[in-house]
C-alpha cells in the first residue's frame, strides 16, 4: 500500500499590524479558523481594522462589541465593574464607564463615526446564585451608558446562570457565544468568588457613591 505523501508544514500567515495603542494584547494564530486571534481578559479592550477574532470568556462581566462597517474598523472591551466601588475616578479598564469611552475613543481615532457605530452586549450572567448580582449590576450600567450616549443596542446576550465565550469578528460583525455552565469552568468561578468578595468589602465603606 503506498502512502500519501505528507503535507508539508502549515503556514502561518504574517500577524497583522496592531492599532496604536493595542500592541501588548495577546495574540495567536488559529489554524482551524485561518484567522488572527486577540484573547482580552478583564479590564482590557482590542480595536482592529483586519480580519482578525476577538475572544474572551466572561462571567458577571460585560464585553461591547462595537464597530463601524464603513470605517472598516472594530473593537471589543471586557469590563468587570460599572465604577470603581471606592469612589475614585475608575480610571482602568476593569469599570464600566472608563472601558466604555476608552473603545469608542479609540474607534473613532481610526475613523469610526458616533452614528454608524453598530453594539452588541454579552455576559452578565448570575454565576454565583445567592449573592451580589454584579451581573446585574454591570447590564443596568451599559444599557444606561449606552441610552445616554444615543447609541442603539443591535443584540445581546445576556443574564442567565451561564458563563460565555464570546468570539467577535469586526470585520462582518459576526458573533459566535457558547454558553459554559460553571461547574465546568473553575478559573472564572474563582475569579467571579473573589470579585464578589471584593465588592462585598466595598459595600461595608461608608461612601456617598451609588453603585448601581
Amino acid at each position: 500500500m503506498t502512502l500519501a505523501a505528507s503535507a508539508g508544514p502549515l503556514h502561518t500567515p504574517r500577524e497583522p499590524a496592531p492599532v496604536s495603542g493595542f500592541e501588548g494584547i495577546h495574540r495567536y494564530f488559529e489554524f482551524a479558523s485561518g484567522l488572527w486571534i486577540a484573547q482580552i481578559v478583564p479590564g482590557e479592550s482590542y480595536v482592529t481594522r483586519g480580519g482578525e477574532l476577538i475572544s474572551t470568556v466572561l462571567g458577571s462581566c460585560i464585553s461591547t462589541c462595537m464597530r463601524d462597517a464603513e470605517a472598516g474598523v472594530g473593537g471589543m472591551n471586557h469590563f468587570m465593574l460599572p465604577h470603581d466601588p471606592s469612589g475614585g475616578p475608575g480610571a482602568s479598564g476593569r469599570y464600566g464607564l472608563f472601558a466604555m469611552e476608552q473603545l469608542i475613543n479609540a474607534l473613532m481615532k481610526c475613523g469610526a463615526r458616533r452614528q454608524n457605530l453598530e453594539v452588541k452586549i454579552f455576559g452578565a450572567g448570575r454565576v454565583i446564585p445567592g449573592t451580589v448580582d454584579v451581573g446585574g449590576s454591570n447590564l443596568r450600567f451599559v444599557r444606561r451608558f449606552l441610552r445616554d450616549e444615543g447609541i442603539p443596542l443591535a443584540a445581546e446576550d445576556v443574564g442567565l446562570e451561564v458563563a460565555r465565550r464570546v468570539r467577535y469578528r469586526p470585520q462582518t460583525g459576526q458573533v459566535r457565544v457558547l454558553h459554559l455552565p460553571m461547574t465546568e469552568n473553575g478559573k472564572i468561578a474563582a475569579r467571579e468568588v473573589e470579585l464578589e468578595s471584593r465588592l462585598r468589602r466595598e459595600l461595608a465603606r461608608p461612601m456617598d457613591v451609588e453603585l448601581f
